[in-house]
């Protein structure tokens, strides 16, 4: 054995420092005595390792080959292996799996390739990944040993046709500067970072090679801070942002540019407020112009303001907001979902359930009942001449004149002679006037 010079000297051989995924596995900050030896993200991430200990990975055909039963040291009898399959106590047999299996082995002719959890860390030779998989479109990498960008870069230039990558579970180090121009994602349409530790910054760098991307996952980055995107990620179609730090509402508005996005998860973000400064209320925002689905389950939304903002979302067809303080205002669950749908006015799914037509016009007939006498004493009033509800209620209440604008059912709103501590909602008058033409006998 041999002494590590300047690490820990009073341990004979070498030790490695690393920090692990799963920081409680760890039981230090890389550090020893007093003395640092290496810097971790988290305090209690880090360990000491012997090399014999550690897994260096593999390159990425390698793992290809032993995935898909290609290892040069299969060719005994055993390799026919695996065409039964035992659940149980009782053996199946597998009629079709040798030809499926023979099928994988020729990997010339695989588009989709799943490696996960494969220990990949390095590319391999150069261009062997070009002549063995010339049809790759989709690879999954997510939970390997794949440390920088760069060889993940090393990986994609030699797939010509890669459309879609997932990376998730990677701890990664990306590029700090602009990269020079390439095409090796000139067609890649998603790619999965979930869990890598990139930031918004580092992967703003990055998309200037990912021109025709429509859909990316960056779930548990612990990101808080955005900047604006300039001339890229313009063909974003799907954002997936769950599991950070985005708190602060003001960073959406950073992103709300983005023309084309139509999907945007924002879930367990501590997300409690959400405004659109640009437009009052009755009126359509600029921000996020082609959005058709917000997923907000998993935060803290408590205000009614926050849905009252959401109605000046263009195109909004789709809402989640399962698991916020809000959804507990309301002793009866379905009250509290007619209101959601009655105050956004485009919404045809409400926490991934559907909303058919009669279910808008009872929500919006119901909302309007309820809240009749509260306009009338805001001051409305259905002469358009007398009619002055207050600021305050058009605040809590936006759409609420539309509502008695449209042509539903008539209503007639009158304040019962009772004495202000006992009006109720039931103290409206509701009343449906239906015409007909009567016919008298000749």
């Amino acid at each position: 054995s041999s002494v590590k010079r300047n690490c820990i000297d009073f341990i004979l051989g070498i030790w490695l420092g690393v920090e692990w995924d799963n920081h409680e596995r760890g039981k230090h900050n890389g550090s020893h005595e007093g003395i640092h030896y290496f810097k971790c993200r988290h305090p209690t991430g880090g360990s000491f390792i012997r090399p014999n200990k550690a897994n260096f990975g593999v390159d990425f055909l390698s793992a290809v080959k032993e995935k898909y039963g290609l290892n040069e040291n299969e060719h005994g009898p055993d390799s026919e292996a695996g065409l039964s399959l035992v659940i149980g106590t009782k053996t199946v047999e597998t009629v079709g799996f040798d030809s499926i299996k023979e099928k994988q082995k020729q990997l010339n002719i695989l588009s989709d390739i799943s490696v996960d959890a494969c220990a990949v860390s390095l590319a391999g030779q150069e261009e062997e990944i070009r002549k063995s998989c010339p049809n790759i479109r989709q690879i999954n990498l997510s939970r390997n040993l794949l440390s920088s960008w760069k060889e993940v870069l090393a990986i994609a230039c030699q797939v010509e046709n890669l459309e879609t990558l997932n990376l998730s579970e990677n701890k990664m180090k990306f590029p700090s500067l602009l990269p020079p121009a390439s095409l090796t994602f000139c067609k890649l349409r998603v790619l999965a970072l979930n869990q890598t530790g990139v930031t918004w910054t580092e992967v703003l760098l990055c998309a200037t090679g990912w021109p025709t991307l429509e859909e990316l996952y960056l779930a548990s980055n612990s990101i808080s801070l955005l900047k604006r995107p300039v001339d890229v990620l313009q063909n974003l179609k799907w954002l997936d942002l769950s599991n950070n730090q985005l708190t602060d509402e003001n960073q959406l508005h950073l992103i709300a540019d983005l023309p084309r996005l139509e999907r945007l998860i924002l879930s367990n973000n501590g997300i409690y407020s959400i405004h659109f400064p640009d437009a009052a209320f009755g009126y359509k925002t600029r921000m996020f112009p082609s959005l058709t689905h917000l997923i907000l389950k998993d935060n803290r939304i408590a205000k009614w303001s926050v849905i009252n903002e959401l109605d000046k979302l263009e195109k909004l067809e789709s809402f989640d907001c399962r698991n916020n303080p809000l959804m507990d205002s309301e002793k009866n669950i379905e009250t509290l979902k007619q209101h959601i749908i009655a105050k956004i006015g485009r919404l045809k799914f409400l926490n991934k359930s559907q909303i058919f037509p009669e279910e808008r016009r009872g929500a919006e007939l119901d909302y309007r009942k309820k809240y009749g006498i509260h306009w009338l004493e805001a001051g409305g009033n259905q002469d358009p001449k007398k009619n002055k509800p207050s600021e305050e209620f058009l605040a809590a209440h936006p759409r609420f004149q539309l509502l008695c604008d449209r042509k539903l059912p008539d209503c007639k709103y009158q304040s019962l002679n009772i004495k202000d501590g006992n009006r109720h909602s039931s103290d409206l008058i509701f009343c449906t006037l239906v015409r007909s033409t009567k016919m008298l006998p000749c």
